[in-house]
């Protein structure tokens, strides 16, 4: 996958191309991607994919402080990078794009700089200024520069059809299992290990502190996960807490992330690594003494060692 930075100086004169923001790259847009590569290959034409960075929300919301998304712009390239795309094109999102009317952005752009031959665009997708470049529109635009314009149906479930709003909502519920079959593969954080307050280590269960990369990265609902731990290309078992700790703890505005690695004990601050949302255990809760705590984190380490063995 070769990967452009803007549209001003692309050499592609015959692509099938599609276009979005594909926040977690989820089963809904595999669909979708999966499609767009099928119909490039019967048509000799190479794969694109329009993407946009910052996320639109981020420009258009900026005074929103309660902005979470699933994957970071390394986490969605990534994700793309495994739907075998030729060619992932990044636009750099501002007010002034965000400005272009649907039609010229179809023509000068879709057309005059990135040589779209088919157009392929999900089930419920708008474009343009003021999301005015719905399939109509898009049609109409069109029409006059001779290319394709199809729409995909998305992936549906029992539940409904699947979005990124549906699993970033699944999430916060504490619905793991529901988010992690939705998007296909199971949910992850990066971050930093920064200091913690060690308390951990006096009942024996040292943790590691995570400060995520991307401070609009989605963070799951309060409570205790079983995870796999990425650290130095290598997995580890590890039971993760989400929450304010409120055996230990008074302030209720107070949130960190702590991992438990099983069967781990090198120094690790400052270093990166990634933590693998397997299985939800239970919500967080205030226990009467740091002996019930110690007991129940016990039950937990032995929930998340026999979940690992299954």
């Amino acid at each position: 996958m070769i990967i452009h930075s803007g549209y001003n100086d692309l050499n592609l004169n015959s692509t099938v191309v599609t276009l979005g923001i594909f926040d977690g790259v989820h089963k809904g847009h595999m669909v979708l991607l999966n499609h767009l590569v099928t119909s490039a290959a019967s048509k000799k034409c190479e794969s694109a994919v329009i993407t946009f960075s910052p996320h639109p929300r981020e420009v258009l919301e900026p005074s929103n402080s309660g902005l979470a998304f699933l994957s970071t712009t390394e986490e969605k390239i990534a994700l793309l990078e495994k739907a075998g795309i030729d060619h992932l094109i990044i636009i750099q999102f501002t007010k002034e794009f965000s400005a272009i009317p649907a039609c010229d952005f179809i023509k000068d752009i879709l057309h005059g700089k990135i040589g779209t031959r088919h157009l392929v665009i999900g089930f419920n997708h708008h474009f343009g200024k003021g999301g005015e470049g719905d399939l109509n529109t898009i049609k109409k635009c069109s029409e006059e520069l001779g290319f394709v314009v199809e729409q995909v149906g998305g992936f549906k479930t029992p539940e409904g059809t699947v979005s990124s709003s549906v699993i970033r909502n699944a999430l916060l519920k504490g619905d793991l299992d529901a988010a992690n079959r939705w998007l296909g593969y199971d949910y992850s954080v990066s971050g930093k290990v920064i200091e913690g307050r060690k308390l951990g280590r006096t009942i024996g269960f040292p943790t590691a502190n995570i400060r995520p990369s991307s401070p609009n990265k989605l963070i799951p609902r309060n409570g205790v996960y079983a995870v796999e731990v990425k650290q130095n290309n290598t997995l580890y078992p590890g039971m993760l807490n989400i929450g304010s700790n409120p055996t230990v703890n008074t302030d209720s505005n107070f949130r960190s992330i702590e991992v438990n690695i099983l069967n781990f004990d090198r120094d690790i601050y400052g270093q990166d690594i990634t933590v693998f949302f397997r299985k939800r255990l239970r919500d967080e809760k205030k226990f009467e003494s740091l002996e019930e705590l110690t007991a129940q984190m016990e039950l937990d380490r032995q929930n998340t060692l026999e979940m690992f063995k299954k």
